[in-house]
């Protein structure tokens, strides 16, 4: 193959990933009102209650400095983003995408939830003593993970969240 074949395939390439849209929810159907960042509403979460073939698998590796952290036992949710929720992680973490803030410091900024019904699209699963946990069975779209660690020598627990992104029917290892 010519070095120049070889150019235009990897432009073609490196423009088609360039263009590739953000993993999110899907577009609103035809007629639908947009979602909002600012108004829950159970129906921009119907995505995420479908049956997939991704599954995410996680780890937590988090420290500070020297001190290790394990999440042995402590709760992780799965939460599927949307813009009410998207807007919610800006809230409690100043950050869509990631962060680890002292656990009290996030849950004095955590607003009420509206009703049941936003509890009702979060997965939950325990970590296990090696500090891993698992998600399966889920649809391609973006979630929220979110656990809390505490601090193998005692003080202060953390609360750390990140933006993960399913598609394709593949497992996703991430790393808090």
């Amino acid at each position: 193959m010519s070095k120049l074949r070889i150019l235009a395939v990897s432009a073609t390439l490196a423009l088609a990933t360039a263009c590739a849209p953000t993993m999110g929810p899907p577009p609103p159907p035809p007629g639908a009102s947009a979602p909002s960042p600012t108004v829950f509403r159970p129906e921009d979460f119907s995505w995420s209650a479908v049956p997939g073939r991704n599954t995410i698998d996680g780890r937590l590796t988090y420290r500070q400095g020297p001190a290790r952290f394990t999440c042995s036992g402590a709760g992780v949710v799965l939460t599927p983003e949307t813009p009410w929720t998207r807007r919610r992680m800006s809230i409690l973490y100043s950050s869509p995408e990631a962060a680890a803030l002292p656990a009290d410091e996030v849950r004095a900024r955590t607003p009420s939830a509206p009703n049941d019904d936003y509890s009702s699209f979060v997965r939950r699963t325990t970590c296990d003593a090696a500090d891993r946990f698992s998600f399966s069975n889920l649809p391609d779209g973006a979630w929220f993970v979110i656990t809390v660690a505490r601090p193998l020598a005692g003080g202060e627990s953390v609360a750390i969240m990140r933006r993960v992104v399913t598609r394709g029917g593949r497992v996703s290892p991430i790393d808090l």
